[in-house]
């Protein structure tokens, strides 16, 4: 039990109109060091709040004259900074998703477990203790003042166009809270660095961020993945081991690709994110578990749910809160910011100075269609970085204008046939790449694996095709003998 020095200057109000329960909570947290005032309805905890700001507020959903409802949103009115936890009664989910969204930091549903209870009120106290109540702005950065991680990782959201913009308020503003996020959005838009931005504006910043690919696991192993597992419990289990949950105790989940998770291991998910407790593969014990829960997606869910093929609970638990990232044919104002920040980064990981971008090569790539985003983008510009000769930038537009597909595939592979459309793919750049791949290695292999002669006949000169082989990984059987390249 921590020593009441350490939490006596915290003030907590606690509101509830049962006199036993409120007396329960109170000599619970008095226990735990901080300092207790009880009010048994709204108008007494009005009148608690216009005394004094207080540093959290725990109500109860339903009270003698109102709901507990009224009272965030009136807090939320006067922009108060309380936080404030929210105790619903058992299954009233829709009760507990408004108090999110209308500000609560969290809520528990009755009857309330006291180890949850502690736990709750400690994770809602942590941001007060460690000053990180409030994260730094963009604007904090810019004026000079010391960027906290919170900072620094909407520093990493490049772009000031009005879209980016919403995004990063929404970011801050909901950073508060336990409430679980969904970020939906396309393919290469970002959505790991606004999961992760979300994290490191909130109080759980110094805590582990987790992220998982649930598209990536195999079925057989996603409950011991997620869960953990006890020695012996499967084939190859030689130990104990902790899962995602325990990982991530105390800090953030991140669930990338929620959408892919099969059926049945949506219902197990569930139930931890409700028990907010995990039960390792080959126990019998289960563990509490304090984690907040970021999830992405590039599906429309709710399509998934109508279709079955996602849990509509399990939705609802997950799309608490929403961000949505616009793709980058919806922010083209924000291509020249994004373009010196991956060139930065791109020519300071290849130890090369970084190119000069021209207006004109803004303005081209600003033609392009960018299905990818901003993945698609960055292999533009690592292209262009491999490509450039000293400060010179020059953009590799491959395989649409470097390479026509269909006329290199006419002359080196008559027999393959490139689909009048793309397929509907969750990844077109790795479609591109594998038709790549194929056209180059006929083409070597119509030419000995002579590179001067192949790259001549699909219209590339020697260097481009020397780094093409190098990104898509074809090795020449000649190169063990030291051959040349034709030259």
């Amino acid at each position: 039990m921590p020593s009441s020095s350490s939490h006596s200057s915290v003030r907590v109000l606690v509101v509830d109109d049962e006199p036993d329960l409120r007396t329960v909570y109170e000599l619970t947290l008095l226990r735990e060091g901080y300092r207790v005032e009880t009010a048994e309805n709204l108008a007494q905890a009005w009148a608690h709040l216009e005394h004094g700001a207080f540093d959290l507020v725990i109500t109860d959903m339903r009270l003698p004259d109102g709901l507990g409802l009224e009272l965030l949103q009136g807090m939320a009115q006067r922009r108060r900074n309380e936080r404030a936890i929210v105790i619903t009664a058992y299954g009233s989910a829709e009760n507990a998703v408004e108090s999110l969204k209308a500000g609560a930091f969290d809520y528990l549903t009755k009857p309330v477990d006291l180890k949850q209870f502690r736990a709750v009120v400690a994770s809602a106290i942590q941001g007060v203790a460690t000053g990180t109540r409030q994260p730094a702005t963009p604007a904090d950065r810019r004026h000079g003042h010391r960027p906290d991680a919170g900072a620094s990782a909407l520093f990493r959201l490049v772009g000031d166009s009005q879209a980016m913009r919403a995004v990063k308020e929404r970011i801050v503003k909901i950073a508060r809270s336990m409430a679980p996020v969904l970020v939906r959005g396309e393919s290469g838009t970002g959505k790991e660095l606004v999961a992760r931005a979300v994290h490191d504006c909130s109080h759980r910043a110094g805590q582990p961020f987790v992220a998982v690919n649930c598209s990536a696991i195999p079925e057989s192993l996603l409950e011991a993945e997620f869960f953990g597992a006890k020695k012996g419990s499967y084939t190859g289990a030689v130990q104990d081991r902790a899962g995602y949950f325990q990982a991530a105790h105390s800090g953030t989940l991140f669930l990338d690709e929620i959408g892919d998770l099969p059926l049945a291991m949506q219902s197990k998910l569930l139930r931890a994110i409700q028990e907010r407790s995990v039960r390792p593969l080959g126990s019998t014990q289960e563990e509490s578990v304090d984690v907040r829960i970021v999830s992405a997606t590039h599906k429309d869910l709710a399509a998934e749910v109508q279709a079955q093929q996602f849990r509509q609970d399990l939705f609802y638990r997950l799309n608490v809160i929403e961000i949505l990232i616009p793709p980058l044919r919806e922010r083209r104002e924000d291509l020249p910011a994004l373009c010196e920040a991956l060139l930065q980064r791109i020519a300071g990981e290849s130890g090369m100075p970084v190119p000069q971008l021209s207006r004109e090569l803004v303005e081209k790539l600003g033609t392009l269609r960018l299905s990818g985003n901003v993945r698609e983008l960055e292999n533009l510009l690592h292209r262009a970085v491999a490509l450039s000769d000293g400060t010179s930038l020059h953009v590799d537009f491959a395989p649409t204008q470097a390479i026509n597909l269909d006329e290199a595939l006419a002359i080196v592979a008559p027999s393959v046939q490139v689909p009048s459309e793309p397929p509907q793919s969750q990844d077109l750049q790795s479609y591109l790449d594998r038709t790549e791949r194929d056209v180059l290695i006929r083409a070597l292999q119509e030419h000995n694996f002579n590179r001067t002669a192949a790259a001549a006949s699909v219209g590339l000169n020697l260097r481009q095709i020397r780094y093409r082989m190098a990104r898509l990984n074809i090795q020449s059987p000649k190169d063990e003998d030291g051959a040349t390249d034709g030259e």
